[in-house]
Order: C-alpha cells, then structure tokens, then sequence
C-alpha cells in the first residue's frame, strides 16, 4: 500500500497528472492499470491525485505497462524520487495544519502569486512583531506562547522565498481595512509594517494594491484567496481560499477562471501602485502620530 503524506508536494501533484495522462494515452483505464500492480484501483487515483506518495516500484512498472520509453522513464523516476523528499516546512510539521502544507508548496514552486486579503497584512509582507499580534489575537486558535513563536518563525521563513534569486511575482490586493485596523496597541508595530510594507512596494517583482473604501464594493468582497501560476505547462493555475477550519484547493477552468476575473476588476478599481504608495506614507504618518 503506497505511503502517506500529510501534504503534497508541487512536484507530486505535476507528476500524479502526467502519469494519469500516460495511462489515458495507453488506452488503459485505472482498473487495468491496478490489476497490472496487484492493487485496488483506489491506489492508482491516490498517485495520479497526489493523495499519497509516488512509490517508485509501482511507478516503474506503470511507465513499462504504459510504453514509455527506457530514458524517458528513468528521467520521471528521477523526478518522482526528487518530488518525494519533504519540503523544508515540514520541521513545522508540529504546527502546520494539513490543509495548509499544500499551500506552503504551491507557493514555493509558483511563478506568480496574486493574492486578495481583507482582513490582514499577507503573510509574506508581514513584520515578525505584527505576525506575532496577529498570532497573539488568537487567529491560530488558544495556543501557548512557544506556539505562536513557532507560527511566527514558519511565517517568517516563508518569507525567505522574496529574497530568492528569481522571486516568483507577488501581486496583492489588500482592503484598506487592513490598513485601517491596528493590530497592537504598540504604535511601533504598525509603523513598521507600514515600512516594510513600502519597502516591497518598491520592488520589481512585488506589486501591492490598496482597495479603498471610496471606490464602493467590489466583486472580492467574500473571503481572502490567492491565486497560484506555474512555470510547469502540466500544472494548471490553482486558487486556495480557506476558511476557519480548513481550505479549499480548486484548479477546476471554470473556478480558476472566476477567481482570475474578480482580481482583474479588483485590479482596474484599486488604487494604482503609485497611488497605493502614497496611501501607506500616510497610513506611516497617522499611526507615528498616534491619530489613526
């Protein structure tokens, strides 16, 4: 019986669809492919959906079964055992929800990240001291505080992946409800944000947007989500919208194509980056003041 994973990696989702395309290319259906394994056809479909890990035993004989050639084979068999090694997350494993492994891969591998957040700073921008308030305000549910340093120190690892040598592009939506709401009484904590948050705005591959209570309601007025682009063709773009207990992956054409419509016209309505610019110099100055 294959071996289980809490999360997927990126790598395993890309080589579950390709292997699921091999066998439809064969002609075979996954009853046939199991019987040539000696399996429940249920472990086939875990493979080809990334629900467990790819055994390299079953996937040599099902790219034999499948008539792929010697070379081709021994180079997917390179990757199945190169996508099977565990994400750095995982030493966060004591921490990280299941449900959200998966999106802490996708992030990873991503090539373009566009994101709507109403509530909070995204996590990517965020300082250490205002992940820490956010924490601290009980987001995570009743933990300690060796807990909460734990969620922090994840996040701010995340972080490491803005300052790779090829960054993927950040594209974030943010509520000026998010800037409007303090998250600690400590005036110094948003200050900061607001500095850091200036600082990526100023980046090549990091564009922030501010949708401003002025220009009315706006279709993305439901819940946050991002949505993930892929350098690899075999990995279609996928949207992650979550929700108090758990998430949803969706990569479904007509889901995905709905996400990307609402962040175009959330795009065409928010502040422009220059103008979102000059909106977080003067969120800076209001709470340096102390009269936000």
């Amino acid at each position: 019986m294959s071996e289980r994973r809490a999360a997927p990696t990126v790598g395993q989702v890309v080589l579950g669809k390709r292997l699921q395309e091999l066998r439809e290319a064969a002609g075979l259906g996954r009853d046939e492919a199991a019987r040539v394994l000696r399996v429940a056809s249920a472990t086939v479909r875990r493979m080809e959906m990334a629900e467990v890990a790819l055994k390299i035993p079953y996937v040599q004989v099902l790219l034999s079964t499948y008539g792929v050639p010697e070379e081709e084979a021994a180079a997917f068999v390179t990757l199945a055992e190169e996508a099977n090694q565990p994400g750095w997350w995982q030493r966060f494993h004591d921490v990280l929800p299941d449900w959200f492994s998966m999106y802490v891969s996708l992030e990873g591998a991503a090539r373009v990240i566009r994101s709507y957040e109403p509530h909070f700073v995204p996590g990517l921008l965020q300082t250490e001291e205002y992940a820490r308030a956010v924490m601290e305000a009980g987001t995570v549910g009743q933990t300690g505080p060796e807990t909460i340093e734990r969620h922090v120190s994840l996040r701010m690892a995340r972080q490491g992946l803005l300052e790779r040598e090829d960054p993927p592009h950040l594209w974030v939506i943010m509520d000026e409800t998010v800037l409007r709401r303090p998250v600690s009484v400590r005036a110094g904590v948003m200050c900061d944000q607001m500095d850091k948050l200036l600082e990526y705005a100023e980046r090549d591959r990091v564009t922030v947007q501010v949708a401003e209570f002025a220009n009315g309601p706006h279709p993305g007025t439901c819940a946050p989500f991002s949505l993930f682009r892929f350098a690899e063709p075999e990995l279609p773009d996928m949207v992650y919208t979550e929700y108090l207990t758990g998430a949803l992956y969706l990569d479904s054409r007509e889901e995905v194509s709905a996400h990307l419509e609402v962040l175009d016209h959330m795009t065409a309505r928010a502040a422009s980056a220059q103008r979102t610019r000059k909106i977080l110099r003067e969120w800076r100055a209001l709470y340096s003041s102390g009269k936000p």
